[in-house]
């Protein structure tokens, strides 16, 4: 009995320090990225007693099961799914922001209106040269602010592009470095401690390839990934210890695409899908100033064209270019405003030109097609961010329903710490117990 007895308190005591061991790697690892709470699962050992009868058990302590790996599958495809979304509203708002600064900051259209009421002001007063060199200053700044906002629109489509790169790489790197996670865990051996480390590090890569691409993942008996990009019917980016390259194509308008060799992948979440959208609504944006530039061009070009200056000269035209990129002002001089009819003399004071260039710039509207775009972009913004929060908000909240059960509770780990002693204190003392009894025995005659 007493050697029994002494078994008995020796597997307890062993389990115990397994389980503090366990508990202090938890605490050590309390910060770690990552890290998935272990906790030790015991089992009972029994055998048949010494007198063979089958129904007399005799209980011979306990043993280590196996360390578990308290991670849910579920609850990490959620943190992943949930974070791919926000990170793609992010990367989007980032986008619409920046492309909303550039075209408010320039002030096109406040230069815009400033141009027309020169014009009207010119209508008091067609030979006024104060007037007219009024009309010069403000088609010179308002050209200016064209090209402005085209060069910071050209500016955020470099941002966007740099990053989507830079994007792409890292997610190559990441799943280069899941290859070789694979790799490792077809070789560990099942439950051990250098598996357990592999999963963790499995699951915190796909987490972070999540982040650029929305992933979907299936599990292996052996713990390895195989990773599609995309969604379920996307390329496969991963696949045992073989890592396939996403790349990037740009379209001649500035939008991107993906593809994993030569299979299209369609993101739909993460930061690439965001900057997707951001340089398809930038290409939108850069279209409608185009068409706003060359409305202008063209309609005071025309109606230049069927006046005559103030010399009694043909008018020419007054901008030149193609968009707003490189729209100019074509002369500097504001005798040769075309504000008189064709048929008008020199230094004639009827506005009659001028007045068709009015109600010509009134009826193609391109402020107005200004202040349209700038509300488009204001009101996507506004909009893509009341998404953004509440895509964050379920982030957050998937985020914490999985560390509320994958991760680390110091105040649990304490107590844990407490009975775990406690159970080693009484292990030991159960082995004094049986040592004693053992010394007692021995000393009978």
């Amino acid at each position: 009995m007493a050697s029994d007895l002494l078994s008995i308190a020796l597997s307890g005591a062993k389990a115990a320090r397994t389980a503090l061991d366990v508990t202090a790697q938890n605490i050590a690892n309390a910060g770690s990225a990552g890290y998935v709470r272990r906790s030790v699962s015991l089992a009972e050992v029994s055998s048949t007693s010494a007198s063979g009868r089958l129904s007399d058990v005799s209980l011979s302590g306990v043993r280590l099961d196996h360390v578990v790996r308290n991670a849910d599958l579920f609850r990490q495809a959620e943190v992943r799914r949930t974070g791919s979304d926000a990170a793609r509203a992010n990367a989007e708002v980032g986008g619409l922001e920046n492309i909303e600064a550039a075209i408010e900051q320039s002030r096109v259209y406040p230069s815009m209106v400033d141009f027309e009421g020169s014009l009207q002001r010119l209508a008091g007063d067609p030979t006024d040269p104060s007037l007219r060199a009024g009309v010069i200053e403000a088609a010179r700044t308002m050209v200016g602010t064209f090209n402005i906002a085209s060069n910071g629109l050209d500016g955020v489509a470099a941002g966007l592009h740099f990053n989507a790169q830079a994007g792409v790489d890292q997610v190559n790197t990441l799943a280069g470095e899941l290859a070789r996670v694979n790799l490792r865990l077809s070789r560990a051996a099942d439950a051990s401690s250098d598996q357990t480390t592999l999963l963790d590090q499995r699951d915190n890569l796909l987490q972070q390839i999540s982040a650029y691409g929305d992933v979907a993942a299936t599990f292996n008996a052996d713990g390895t990934a195989e990773v599609r990009i995309g969604g379920t019917a996307g390329p496969i980016l991963v696949q045992g210890g073989t890592a396939n390259a996403l790349s990037m194509a740009t379209a001649p308008d500035g939008t991107i695409t993906f593809a994993v060799g030569a299979n299209t992948a369609s993101l739909t979440g993460g930061s690439l899908a965001g900057q997707s959208l951001g340089l398809t609504k930038l290409a939108s944006a850069r279209n409608d100033l185009k068409v706003v530039a060359t409305t202008l061009m063209s309609t005071v070009n025309a109606a230049q064209a069927s006046g005559a200056a103030l010399d009694g000269s043909a008018g020419v035209a007054m901008f030149t270019g193609t968009d707003a990129s490189n729209i100019a002002l074509a002369f500097t001089d504001g005798a040769k405003l075309a504000t008189a009819p064709a048929t008008a003399g020199a230094g004639s004071r009827d506005p009659g030109n001028l007045d068709a260039l009015r109600t010509a710039l009134s009826s193609a509207d391109p402020s107005g097609k200004m202040d349209a775009l700038i509300f488009d972009i204001s009101s996507t913004v506004a909009s893509r961010k009341i998404t953004q929060g509440a895509l964050t908000a379920i982030a957050g909240n998937a985020r914490v329903a999985l560390e509320a059960q994958a991760g680390v509770d110091l105040d649990q780990e304490a107590v844990n710490l407490m009975r775990y002693q406690q159970a080693f204190q009484a292990s030991g003392k159960a082995m004094q117990v049986a040592g004693t009894i053992f010394d007692t025995l021995l000393s009978i005659k």
